[in-house]
């Protein structure tokens, strides 16, 4: 099928779908969507037992579609891009040492952890597989998807402090989880060479520093050339030419575009620049136009997780290590997060079960899908789909519609208090 083909047939379900979530389970549009299509997905399985023929179909749409190159290198960046604008760049300032800590320490723990861990199951399930191709799994499932966190915490109606926490850590843990991932990546596709750690740590400074150092360059540009004109039209192409010229610029320097767009949103939505560089009507347009470009490519991608089962291979051992699997990485998030939290609360104000909160409402969305698509069938691919594919089901529909009800039972006591300024 043609590009234009498969992008029609997609929103054509995206807003079937969205229709139904909205007019009848009125779930956040993430949870319902996902919900909806893998339940449609189900139902075409059914009924290819008397006629496959709307089943091959949407299995050809499938094979069609590169998932991976369709995320990482087109949606995430305006994603990330959208997430940021409107993230709160104030609360996200007095809270960005926590957050950078759990960025970065905590998705290397994470990975690291869950990788050991996974090795060990996966041993008494009798799958044989190496440790690299684990700690790769502990790498690609340790980020939370800032995609599917934003969705769902604008619903939830968590304490400020604590969504910018939430928030910023999935903004930033997402890039730095991309750039772990390719390092292990590296390493693994090549076994027999010595590993350099110079060269390790070149790569991931490349990619981290440099992806930032874009961020900041295009952000600064982004707003000097808005401030110097009053069109509000203009100033929009402007906010998309960054998000576009950006990503091709990070990805010909072999810098991290997530990190990069992350940066950028943050510069262009501060609300300092905000009130310098925009008028009201340009602030208008440009908050509207990305929750738009937002809203639309959210639903696209997770009808697109939902209908990603019809290609996995569900063998009764992947099965049940993907269900060992859900209980180890939210472990291993939790103890990943325990030592910054305990460091950091003695210096900002946290509320309660913080690291409870943060470990149920670190969602798992399609960048870890995405990744996991990316290994190669040397790297036991069919595996580590199917559990990747477990949690991430798990995490959006099961955590997603519970972090709501536990943020406002857990956070009820410090919310009937006043909380003190930071």
């Amino acid at each position: 099928m043609e590009f234009y083909a498969i992008l029609s047939v997609l929103i054509v379900l995206s807003a079937v779908f969205g229709y139904i979530n909205a007019k009848f389970l009125k779930l956040p549009i993430t949870i319902g969507l996902m919900l909806i299509t893998i339940i449609f997905t189900i139902l075409v399985i059914v009924t290819a037992q008397f006629d496959d023929s709307l089943l091959l179909r949407e299995k050809a749409l499938i094979s069609e579609i590169d998932f991976e190159t369709v995320l990482l290198d087109i949606m995430l960046s305006f994603l990330l891009f959208a997430g940021a604008l409107h993230t709160n760049f104030n609360q996200l300032k007095i809270q960005r040492w926590p957050v950078l800590v759990f960025a970065t320490l905590g998705v290397l723990v994470s990975t690291f952890l869950v990788g050991t861990l996974t090795y060990y199951v996966l041993q008494l399930l009798g799958l044989n597989v190496a440790f690299i191709y684990c700690l790769l799994f502990g790498a690609l499932i340790s980020p939370t998807d800032p995609i599917a966190v934003l969705g769902i915490l604008k619903k939830a109606n968590a304490p400020k402090k604590l969504e910018t926490k939430i928030v910023g850590e999935s903004l930033f843990n997402d890039g730095v989880g991309v750039v772990v991932f390719l390092t292990i990546f590296s390493i693994a596709s090549a076994p027999g060479e010595a590993i350099e750690v110079s060269e390790i740590l070149k790569l991931f400074g490349q990619e981290v520093l440099g992806g930032i150092g874009l961020g900041l360059v295009l952000g600064y540009i982004t707003y000097k050339l808005m401030r110097s004109i009053d069109d509000y039209e203009v100033e929009v192409i402007i906010t998309i030419a960054t998000v576009m010229g950006g990503s091709l610029l990070a990805h010909q320097w072999h810098l991290s575009a997530p990190l990069a767009m992350v940066t950028a949103g943050l510069i262009v939505g501060n609300e300092t620049v905000r009130n310098s560089a925009m008028s009201k009507i340009t602030e208008t347009y440009v908050d509207k136009f990305w929750e738009l470009v937002d809203v639309l490519l959210n639903t696209i991608l997770f009808v697109l997780i939902g209908m990603e089962m019809l290609v996995l291979s569900f063998e009764t051992s992947y099965i049940i290590a993907g269900l060992i699997a859900v209980p180890l990485v939210l472990m291993s998030r939790y103890i990943s997060l325990w030592l910054p939290i305990k460091f950091f609360a003695k210096k900002l104000e946290f509320v309660p079960h913080t690291n409870l909160i943060m470990t149920w409402g670190g969602l798992r969305g399609g960048i870890s899908i995405a990744l996991a698509l990316s290994l190669t069938q040397d790297m036991n691919r069919e595996l580590f789909l199917v559990i990747t594919y477990i949690i991430v089901v798990f995490s959006i529909i099961g955590q997603g519609l519970t972090v709501g009800p536990i943020i406002k039972k857990l956070t009820k006591p410090s919310a009937e208090k006043a909380i003190p300024s930071e």
